[in-house]
């Protein structure tokens, strides 16, 4: 994994992870930064806080405690010594890094007209490492195919919050692009990718340049609105798969169905633990009350491991966890 997230700490807390044994440190996930209070770090699936000679600790009171200055200086790296620059990711509460790191951001808001216009007095930072695990989507692939059509499936992949959603349409991305589809009787090459990567995480683009491998027929709107994203995909660079991650609002689900009309197929990730978790959600709601998903992967981790289980479009299981089990780490 590229270690550049690295630069954006302090000296102080900077040596104190590189004291972190090499295993430990190829599975860092997250590292949680909280002014006065310990500093924790996540790896592997294992939450534990590091001491001032950087050591883990269960111990809250043996951990080290970052202070205002190593916050401060935190938060002045990763704006690159420019509060003003950041305004509209600062205004949702998160940063993304070069290589699709994202660093969630807690504080006090500042609101205007009952909507918050910024944040700031920031005293809490979650910087989650993004990592490229290829080969993770190679046994759910040949769930997605479409054989009539020599295409995939409208599919939705959810999972609560950091069990390896993006990680998956990551690999998924890669796979269909190239036309890898993991299946002997499909011999129809890859598909034409448009990829909406509103918070920079799926491609992890730099200047417009994906930094992880999506296949060589990818095509990534950087940065975007989803909804706006997918409609200017759609309009200019006629794809023939379209990937969005974390829908949820009304405008994604018009344009999700824009893209049915024009023959695109979705490839759409959210939050939740199941599929009868979305039927309280008006907008996913809608969508799987019209069957406009064909297959639903639901994840989970266990033991560091990625399971999953795989229904169709009236939410019969094709494949469950007990039946298979993903061997890649999340």
């Amino acid at each position: 994994m590229d270690q550049s997230w690295l630069s954006v700490f302090p000296d102080t807390l900077r040596q104190l992870l590189a004291k972190l044994p090499e295993a430990l440190f190829t599975e860092l996930e997250e590292i949680r930064v909280r002014e006065g209070r310990p500093f924790e770090v996540n790896a592997g699936g294992l939450h534990q806080f590091l001491t001032p000679d950087g050591e883990m600790t269960s111990v809250p009171s043996r951990a080290y405690h970052p202070d205002k200055q190593d916050t401060g200086r935190l938060l002045d790296l990763l704006t690159n010594h420019s509060l003003y620059t950041m305004e509209e990711e600062l205004r949702k509460g998160f940063i993304t890094l070069p290589g699709g790191h994202r660093v969630g951001l807690s504080g006090r808001t500042v609101l205007a007209g009952g909507r918050v216009e910024h944040l700031r007095d920031i005293s809490g930072f979650n910087i989650r490492l993004a990592r490229e695990l290829k080969g993770i989507g190679d046994p759910l692939l040949p769930y997605l195919l479409d054989f009539r059509h020599r295409t995939v499936l409208h599919t939705l992949i959810l999972s609560p919050p950091q069990q390896g959603k993006t990680t998956l349409v990551r690999d998924l991305v890669r796979l269909i692009s190239g036309g890898s589809w993991r299946h002997p009787e499909a011999r129809w090459p890859g598909k034409k990718v448009a990829v909406i990567d509103e918070r920079s995480e799926i491609a992890g683009s730099k200047f417009g340049v994906p930094s992880f491998d999506l296949g060589p027929r990818t095509d990534v709107m950087d940065g975007c609105p989803k909804s706006e994203g997918m409609m200017m995909m759609i309009r200019s660079m006629s794809p023939e798969v379209l990937v969005v991650d974390e829908i949820g609002r009304p405008e994604d689900a018009e344009a999700l169905t824009e893209a049915l009309h024009a023959g695109v197929r979705v490839i759409a990730t959210a939050h939740g633990t199941d599929v009868e978790d979305l039927e309280s959600r008006p907008v996913l709601s809608k969508l799987i009350g019209a069957s406009f998903f064909q297959r639903y992967i639901v994840l989970h981790r266990k033991e560091n491991q990625l399971l999953f289980s795989i229904r169709d479009e009236q939410r019969r299981r094709i494949l469950g966890v007990e039946e298979k089990e993903g061997r890649q780490r999340a």
